[in-house]
């Protein structure tokens, strides 16, 4: 009963303040304040599921704009990203998602980039201007596995988003979460239990003076990172 209540609050909660940020989106053309208000919804709901978030790293952020590369465990991810890292960002979402009812619209108001992951030239000019706005000073949030691991075990990454790194000539922060697949796996809409996540940030790798030719290493390097954030943490909780 207690989760049936908890659900019902979280979609009217969603409801409300994606109305205001549509309404904000009108004056807030950077979305600085849309996503102090994101960064609101967030806490509730990990507040309201007894989800606390431990976070690490956070002395590497402090020359943005940066690309986070992040592993998907979780829907869960979404709201413990937007409450550890220090800094306003937008995400690349599938086109899918703009077309939801609120939260869609909100999205849309607030700047995110939609990616039409079934029209190639679409997704091309998406990532294009995604590069475009990264050198003017947005910070992105990326996963490079492009889907949520159903087990927690780091998928192979998609190229695409590296060939956007170096479009933009701006660093890429690895960052490692430990922990949301086991409070909310893949294809559940809700918390399941009540738990300690951990989101750990590694240290910028820089992409400015590289050739389109160091995507390869370039994945592998950030790979390599984001493996050794899982593991620290997993090693830290057995």
């Amino acid at each position: 009963m207690r989760r049936v209540v908890s659900f019902l609050i979280f979609i009217a909660l969603t409801i409300v303040l994606s109305t205001v940020a549509i309404f904000l989106s009108l004056f807030d053309r950077r979305g600085r304040v849309i996503h102090d208000l994101s960064r609101f919804w967030a806490r509730l709901h990990l507040k309201m599921n007894g989800i606390t978030v431990d976070v690490s790293g956070l002395r590497n952020v402090t020359a943005p704009p940066y690309i986070f590369m992040c592993n998907h465990q979780s829907a869960l991810d979404i709201f413990v990203l937007l409450v550890s890292l220090p800094v306003s960002f937008k995400w690349i979402a599938k086109r899918e998602l703009f077309f939801i009812p609120f939260l869609g619209w909100a999205m849309k108001g607030a700047g995110y980039i939609s990616l039409d992951r079934g029209n190639p030239r679409e997704a091309l000019k998406a990532i294009e201007g995604a590069a475009a706005k990264i050198r003017g000073g947005m910070n992105i949030i990326l996963f490079p596995e492009g889907t949520r691991s159903k087990d927690g075990i780091l998928l192979p990454f998609k190229k695409g988003v590296f060939s956007l790194a170096l479009r933009s000539k701006v660093p890429i922060v690895p960052v490692g979460i430990y922990g949301t697949s086991r409070l909310q796996p893949k294809g559940s809409f809700f918390p399941k239990q009540k738990g300690r996540t951990h989101v750990g940030i590694g240290k910028p790798i820089p992409t400015a003076e590289e050739s389109r030719s160091a995507k390869t290493r370039i994945m592998l390097d950030v790979r390599r990172e984001i493996e050794q954030l899982m593991e620290d943490r997993q090693g830290r909780s057995q």
